[in-house]
């Protein structure tokens, strides 16, 4: 399945279709631009989800404060259990450089979605 299959997927969840950017957020996108938003979306993936057992997972994604997390939750990378359930990214490793990037890629494309 490919980034905009899933895209679509995950939207007929009833849990991750009421995840949207508010104005403010929409706003700070638009003062950084993609490719700051591209950055801290590599870096959270980097520390937050790709180590073996991350710190505090199924909690490390705050549900506010950024862009990059509401766009987590919508497209369910926001912790390693639903990157198993949504992606089959085994949870009993570390994720991969690709998997990182394919992350990254699709919090990005809903991201750009969002900002239309």
């Amino acid at each position: 399945m490919n980034e905009i299959q899933k895209l679509e997927a995950l939207k007929k969840s009833s849990f991750r279709s009421h995840f949207h950017l508010s104005e403010k957020e929409k706003q700070y996108v638009k003062e950084k631009g993609l490719d700051v938003i591209q950055s801290h979306a590599s870096e959270f993936i980097l520390k937050r989800l790709a180590p073996l057992n991350p710190y505090h997972d199924g909690k490390q994604t705050p549900m506010k404060g950024h862009p990059v997390f509401i766009a987590q939750h919508a497209t369910a990378t926001c912790c390693r259990s639903c990157l198993e359930k949504w992606y089959h990214f085994p949870k009993d490793r570390s994720l991969t450089k690709k998997e990182q990037e394919y992350i990254v890629g699709i919090i990005m494309m809903w991201i750009q979605e969002e900002m239309k």
